[in-house]
């Protein structure tokens, strides 16, 4: 009997383990045929990062990530400079308003005006009530008494004296008419110097850069009370810590966003400031109206000197993981390679490549840091 249960037993064992595998191994089988797949398809739809560091890139996801490529022109271009500046004010087409007395701030005809406002040259800003000390006052109130009362004498000397005109020389009565006129003049100074407002009239026309005052406030004299600016006109400084750059000077632009300014060079400082030479340049233009008066910029100097390169947007400069200034040219329809390149400041807008990349290539000019992050 017990040779009859294990011989039974040992088919029945072997058979469940044979259906065990069956049932596992299609599974198994499909599974790997899915997972084969997937990559296959993804890499042929989607963006990809290639194994040799290239990206490939569809057509569709150019046209939806706003790609733009142009081709590039090699060439001489201008050695420069990058310094930085600091907006002023045009001597010439601004100016402050001060207070010449020490007084209180009365508002003018349309109020006190704000920053921004524009203004106009010999407008009334601001009006200036002059303070006094009490005796000073006094004493001007009695002396302004005086010489009315003293003019009210002369008047009535001078009625007299032309009463008696054919009795009374000539030369009286016109001396007691100068007395009488010259008594009026001073009641009239006395009486302005009392109760007169000094104006704070605009010295140009533009708009209010700062307001420092509200109304009632006490100022002392001198004090900076508005400030007036041309935003269509402003002067740049920028400091060079060579002074040979000076005399090397061909062209100068300041860099405003993706706008270029054209500056003109208006000559440079003969002593330093802080270890470095002031260099003075004048702007001109409606992109200036951006700028606030302080504000720090760049400024590129082109000197005399060139270098050969080629000029690329700076929008195509990027890093990689590394730190490394790239370019992505465009290789294929679909397929750009990374570029390790040299680079020099040119105007703040373009760079100057001076190594890594030639003539008749594609650059991507938009859309290279969306193509860095591929992965």
């Amino acid at each position: 009997m017990n040779f009859c249960k294990s011989h039974f037993r040992i088919p029945l064992l072997a058979g469940f383990t044979l259906a065990l595998m069956l049932i596992a191994m299609p599974g198994q089988a499909g599974g790997d045929h899915d997972q084969g797949n997937a990559p296959a398809a993804s890499g042929s739809e989607g963006p990809q990062r290639q194994s040799d560091g290239s990206v490939f890139l569809p057509k569709p996801a150019q046209r939806q990530l706003g790609v733009r490529t142009s081709m590039t022109q090699a060439g001489d271009l201008p050695r420069t400079v990058e310094l930085n500046g600091k907006v002023l004010m045009d001597p010439n087409a601004g100016g402050r308003v001060q207070a010449m007395l020490a007084g209180r701030i009365e508002p003018g005809p349309g109020g006190l005006p704000t920053g921004g406002q524009a203004v106009r040259k010999g407008e009334v800003l601001a009006w200036v009530l002059p303070s006094a000390a009490p005796i000073e006052r006094s004493n001007q109130a009695a002396q302004l008494a005086e010489l009315r009362a003293g003019k009210a004498l002369a008047d009535k000397r001078v009625a007299r004296l032309r009463e008696l005109a054919d009795t009374v020389p000539r030369k009286e009565i016109e001396a007691a008419e100068s007395e009488a006129a010259s008594l009026a003049e001073r009641a009239a100074a006395v009486s302005a110097g009392l109760g007169n407002r000094d104006p704070l009239v605009a010295p140009v026309t533009g708009v209010i850069a700062s307001a420092n005052v509200v109304a009632g406030q006490v100022v002392d004299a001198r004090e900076l009370v508005f400030e007036i600016v041309d935003p269509s006109r402003l002067r740049i400084e920028a400091l060079a810590f060579d002074a040979a750059l000076a005399s090397d000077v061909g062209s100068a632009t300041l860099a405003i966003g993706n706008e270029r300014v054209p500056l003109v060079f208006t000559g440079a400082a003969r002593s330093l400031r802080e270890q470095a030479l002031p260099m003075g340049f004048r702007a001109e233009g409606a992109a200036l109206s951006k700028l606030a008066v302080g504000q720090p910029v760049r400024v590129f100097v082109q000197t005399k000197h060139t270098v050969k390169g080629v000029a690329v947007p700076v929008a195509s400069l990027v890093k990689t993981s590394a730190n490394q200034t790239i370019v992505w040219v465009k290789s294929g329809p679909e397929r750009f390679e990374p570029r390790p390149v040299t680079t020099e400041p040119l105007d703040g807008v373009t760079v100057a490549v001076t190594s890594g990349l030639g003539a008749g290539e594609r650059v991507a000019t938009q859309g290279a840091t969306l193509i860095n992050q591929v992965r």
